[in-house]
């Protein structure tokens, strides 16, 4: 039975990811014109064509969606037996921030394969506003933190994700075209309160907040119920909600980082291993498709 090259199929994500052959190849060390040879002997093996050719950019046939589900399915065992075969005795413990959200639904399932793979590396994960989290590490209490950013131009660390954002409403009530508008918040020092009262300052639009919370799933159950407005990442919007665009008035809101940073001086080889593990793994989440979609929120970060 014929297998298909780990190596074709690690090539064929990053063209995805990145959006070209030539930036594929920048990432997996090789020729634009050593992509596309690689591409197309991928398409032999698994006889089929797996990009539009006619297409100004990359786009996928369907047949390249289905490989694309089976490919992250695959380098991700491939690369947790590796890592378990090859790193047994990788020790220590790692103390770890991040926003609630990102504990509550994406990191267990990250943190989980983690573990499965380094066994004698204990985690210590601490949940709070990316803010307090970098507060936090400054004072030296955690080693690794995952971040939100919206000064993008000065932020430090590991970028590892960008995302939309999008204005959510309930399915079932007319908030949004109440004045003043009701807002469904984090406290401060939240990035998102911020991003959304400073957008709604600059058009001139009055607005209170109706209900405020840090947890990501009293957010969401009080926008489902009606109480008012939020901002959410596009591809973490919950059951029950509508999203809001310029035909009902509401600008975009652009995009917001998701940053890695490591302790100053802090040198661990299980930090270094948990900080490419979670870097590639959210390199490997596709939002806008279904396999590997990031299903967090975006509004307590």
């Amino acid at each position: 039975m014929q297998n298909i090259p780990t190596e074709l199929l690690r090539t064929f994500l990053k063209a995805i990811d990145s959006g070209s052959f030539t930036r594929a190849g920048s990432l997996v060390g090789r020729s634009q014109s050593a992509v596309s040879l690689q591409i197309r002997r991928l398409e032999e093996v698994v006889n089929a064509q797996l990009f539009q050719r006619d297409a100004h950019k990359l786009q996928l046939t369907e047949e390249g969606k289905s490989l694309a589900q089976f490919a992250r399915r695959i380098l991700a065992l491939n690369d947790e037996a590796l890592a378990s075969m090859r790193q047994p005795k990788v020790a220590g413990r790692i103390r770890l921030g991040a926003p609630h959200e990102y504990t509550a639904s994406l990191l267990p399932d990250f943190l989980g394969k983690f573990a499965q793979s380094h066994p004698n590396v204990m985690l210590e994960v601490t949940s709070d506003l990316s803010k307090n989290l970098l507060r936090q590490q400054a004072n030296g209490e955690l080693d690794l933190v995952i971040a939100l950013h919206d000064d993008a131009g000065s932020a430090k660390g590991r970028l590892i994700f960008t995302e939309p954002l999008m204005w959510i409403t309930s399915a079932d009530h007319e908030r949004h075209a109440q004045s003043p508008l009701p807002l469904v918040v984090a406290p401060p020092p939240c990035i998102y309160r911020h991003r959304i009262l400073e957008t709604l300052d600059t058009l001139g639009r009055p607005c209170r907040i109706s209900y405020q919370s840090s947890s990501y799933d009293g957010i969401s159950a009080a926008v489902r119920a009606g109480l008012g407005v939020t901002v959410m990442a596009e591809s973490a919007a919950p059951s029950g909600v509508r999203t809001l665009g310029e035909r009902d008035d509401f600008p975009a809101l652009g995009h917001l980082e998701l940053r890695l940073h490591r302790r100053a001086g802090h040198a661990s080889e299980a930090t270094d291993r948990l900080e490419d593990y979670i870097a590639e793994s959210f390199a490997d989440t596709d939002p806008g498709r279904g396999t590997g979609r990031l299903r967090t929120s975006l509004a307590t970060a």
